[in-house]
């Protein structure tokens, strides 16, 4: 397993990972437990290619195809002078999990906000994701921040 981590690059999506891409999106919301639909995963893999969007997604990679990828939104805020990024997902193949390459997604990231001058980088995780935790606790600190949701529908 260590020689798949070596070969592994983090790199910005291409219009010919669509096929792989869906795939690990449609498992990142089983295991959220969401179903965003077809036009929202047509709408999401649009923006990632559309210049005038502030919505990335970098994958990583090797000659077999892909294993993980990441979301990332650049947007303005009150507690800042420059942008802020949002890491907003973040999914790795269970069959490379521990290699250290969720770890490198956030690192691309982290590449990213700074060369976009970010004044932050900044993501959320759910409470039960205990893994995720690990990781993140280890490399980011926790502001202790609680999120709250209200629903927009009529």
């Amino acid at each position: 397993m260590a020689a798949v981590q070596q070969s592994i690059a983090i790199r910005p999506l291409a219009q010919g990972d669509l096929e792989q891409w869906s795939d690990y999106w449609r498992n990142y919301q089983t295991f959220y437990k969401v179903d965003l639909g077809a036009e929202i995963t047509r709408l999401t893999w649009e923006r990632f290619f559309d210049p005038s969007e502030p919505v990335h997604c970098a994958v990583a990679a090797d000659g077999e195809g892909i294993h993980g990828f990441v979301t990332y939104v650049f947007h303005r805020s009150t507690w800042g002078r420059n942008d802020f990024c949002y890491l907003e997902d973040l999914y790795v193949s269970p069959e490379v999990r521990g290699q250290m390459i969720g770890k490198r997604l956030i690192e691309y990231v982290q590449g990213q906000a700074r060369e976009k001058a970010c004044d932050r980088l900044y993501w959320h995780t759910q409470e039960s994701n205990r893994t995720a935790q690990r990781l993140y606790d280890w490399i980011a600190e926790r502001p202790g921040v609680i999120e709250y949701r209200m629903g927009l529908d009529d």
